[in-house]
């Protein structure tokens, strides 16, 4: 049972890094119809934040700030001066242009920074284990699992008791109305990408508290997966991008603890087999998008 109770405990950890980068893609998405693989390199981004804020000795709590700031940025930058230019193109360009992005970071970071792993030092006290009573559970899953829950919490807060987060609601069914009521379109759409950049700089932290270093290839796995992680919650829905993330990370913790040995070689394909089980069941996702928006 502790086993049990502890694999329950990493999938949910896990699952909330997925989600809150699934998130961050789905409210995107949502509004400008753009799958923004430069994702990744905005949680790079926040990894070096904190690297170098630990490095210049601030406190973890300001560098874990610093990380999501310098995250959100750099998620306004690469609006302003890459995506709005091409927001008359067509989905393909859009597309191409947000590996442009992602490629042209990741070669800044190689260049301009290291090409190797850099070893993130995190305090003592992120290293140990709490006592339950009954089982010990991770510092680290534990505080992810706790800060997954409360930006979940304050985006949900956000989105239905602000303008601008009603707004970003509004265009989410129907961007063309909201343009017609007169709501400036420019100012939806960058903070959709901040939000976007500020849930890659939180999730960033928390995948940087678990291995422990960032280089500069550091947010493509994660990303890719929560890519999936959209596609199973039901691409361009906030819910379901929640959802989804929740589901691969629980099935990869599950799948890698329960897998016979000579199995987990293959652990990727039997995740990925499972999540094509769930679109044969599902083929617009756990909680689609609403049909105004998928059309």
């Amino acid at each position: 049972m502790d086993i049990f109770l502890q694999q329950i405990i990493n999938a949910i950890s896990l699952g909330g890094i997925y989600a809150l980068l699934a998130l961050g893609l789905a409210v995107v998405f949502s509004i400008v119809s753009l799958i923004n693989f430069a994702h990744g390199e905005l949680m790079t981004v926040a990894g070096y934040g904190m690297f170098f804020s630990i490095a210049a000795a601030l406190p973890f709590p300001f560098a874990f700030a610093a990380a999501i700031f310098f995250a959100t940025v750099a998620a306004l930058l690469t609006e302003r001066f890459a995506f709005r230019p091409m927001r008359k193109a067509d989905v393909t360009g859009l597309l191409l242009t947000s590996f442009a992005v992602s490629a042209i970071l990741r070669v800044l970071f190689q260049n301009g920074i290291s090409a190797r792993s850099k070893a993130v030092p995190l305090p003592p006290a992120l290293s140990g284990a709490i006592d339950l009573g009954f089982f010990h559970v991770g510092v680290v899953p534990l505080l992810s699992i706790i800060t997954t829950v409360l930006s979940l919490v304050a985006l949900s807060l956000f989105l239905r008791r602000t303008t601008l987060g009603k707004a970003m609601r509004a265009a989410a069914e129907d961007f063309q109305v909201l343009r017609l009521m007169g709501i400036r379109a420019n100012r939806v759409i960058a903070v959709a990408f901040a939000v976007s950049g500020a849930l890659a700089g939180i999730a960033a932290v928390l995948w940087v508290a678990q291995r422990g270093s960032v280089d500069p290839l550091m947010g493509f796995v994660p990303v890719l997966k929560a890519f999936v992680a959209a596609v199973i919650g039901g691409l361009g829905s906030l819910s379901g991008a929640v959802a989804g993330g929740f589901t691969l990370g629980i099935l990869e913790v599950l799948f890698q603890a329960f897998l016979p040995e000579a199995a987990l070689p293959f652990r990727d394909a039997f995740v990925l087999g499972f999540v094509i089980l769930i679109l044969i069941w599902r083929p617009d996702g756990l909680i689609p998008a609403p049909v105004s928006r998928r059309s």
